[in-house]
């Protein structure tokens, strides 16, 4: 069995989440997300549109998915794949090189991002509808 685990907020959640959840399950039998905090979120100066329990049910309800886990430092990472047994380490190519240091332990990959679509971008439209 090949297990994946990747993070993120998941906060406006679109057609590129959707896709890069799909695209890492793909690569194995089991898919591990890290879903942020609030209170982590806040610490990287991010301000969520959802509070976390409403972020975890949306993506509770993807079939890509088999475990949502607090994602709560930057720090934990190592921990969790060692925990969960992953064997593949994903996240967006806007963070290539940045996770490097874990390929000791498991394979890292960067998938590219879906273009023309990001949650910042879907916050300022929102915004100006206010």
């Amino acid at each position: 069995m090949t297990r994946i685990i990747t993070y993120g907020t998941f906060d406006t959640f679109h057609w590129a989440h959707m896709l890069l959840l799909q695209r890492a399950r793909a690569m194995g039998d089991w898919l591990g997300v890290g879903l942020s905090t609030d209170a982590f979120n806040a610490i990287k100066g991010k301000q969520t549109c959802l509070p976390y329990e409403q972020r975890k049910q949306i993506l509770s309800g993807v079939k890509y998915v088999d475990l949502i886990f607090p994602e709560n430092n930057w720090q934990q990472k190592r921990d969790d794949i060692l925990k969960y047994h992953a064997d593949i380490f994903v996240m967006g190519d806007d963070w290539r090189g940045k996770f490097d240091d874990l390929n000791d332990i498991c394979q890292v990959v960067y998938l590219p991002r879906t273009p023309d679509i990001c949650s910042t971008e879907i916050k300022k439209i929102l915004s100006k509808t206010k």
